[in-house]
């Protein structure tokens, strides 16, 4: 399974950005998709997860700015990021958990938010 992800940019704090990240190849299941995000300087942290059921969780700092969502026959994922804020610049990462707890990485799309 290969992970493409796209949707960032460059955008003023307040403003919005919907990330995508679609899977492709061949596979028996995507039992959680997360986003994570790395900025400079800092370790990766987890934003958001959905599992396969629609179940979501994230990260406090984004309560209630961001939306994960899924689309199972489509194998994507996405994160729709409100109120944007300088720090949520940052390199965001789509992961997907498949069967036997195997984990795939997307490439990465950065984001970054002008004060």
């Amino acid at each position: 399974v290969q992970l493409q992800a796209y949707g960032g940019g460059l955008v003023q704090a307040g403003g919005s950005l919907r990330l995508s990240c679609a899977a492709s190849g061949r596979h028996s299941g995507i039992n959680i998709m997360r986003w994570f995000r790395q900025a400079p300087g800092k370790q990766r942290e987890l934003v958001a997860g959905i599992t396969s059921g629609g179940s979501t969780n994230y990260v406090d700092s984004v309560k209630g700015r961001f939306t994960i969502s899924r689309d199972n026959a489509k194998d994507t994922v996405y994160l729709q990021t409100n109120s944007l804020k300088p720090e949520d610049t940052a390199v965001y990462y789509c992961n997907a958990v498949l069967d036997y707890g195997v984990s795939r990485w997307g490439q990465g799309t950065q984001v970054t938010v002008s004060s």
